[in-house]
Parts: structure tokens; sequence; C-alpha cells
């Protein structure tokens, strides 16, 4: 395989993994929230802000994935 290809594999790999676990956390820490605002809905307001907070901050990881997988095709 060719330097293009590898490098072309490493930003592939790179996004596509580093997706995969924000995905799965921002599902469970939604389904959480929502489960809590359902049993207590006087709580909902600060459940929410907390969940957005949250769903930012695992958001990152996605995006730090993405900067390298742009790192990675500046290469080529």
């Amino acid at each position: 395989m060719t330097d293009v290809g590898m490098i072309a594999l490493a930003a592939a790999l790179a996004i596509g993994l580093s997706a995969i676990g924000p995905g799965i956390g921002q599902g469970i820490a939604a389904s959480k929230a929502l489960e809590g605002m359902a049993r207590q809905p006087e709580m909902a307001g600060k459940l929410q802000t907390t969940m957005i907070l949250a769903l930012a901050l695992m958001e990152a990881l996605a995006i730090y994935g993405l900067l390298i997988s742009f790192m990675l095709l500046a290469r080529m």
C-alpha cells in the first residue's frame, strides 16, 4: 500500500473511532437525563443544563479526532 493510502486509512480510522465513543456516551447521557427528568420534573431545568454541558465536553473528543484526521490529510 502506498504512503497516500496509509495516510487516508489513518485519517478514516481517526475520525471513525473518535466518533464511536462520544456517540455512545452521548446516547447514554441523554437517556439517563431524560429518565431523571421523567422521575423528577421539577429538576428538569438543572438536569438539562448539566446534560448540555456534558454533551459539549463529549463532543470535544470527536472534534479532536476530526482535527487529527485533517492534520493527517494535510500530509498527503
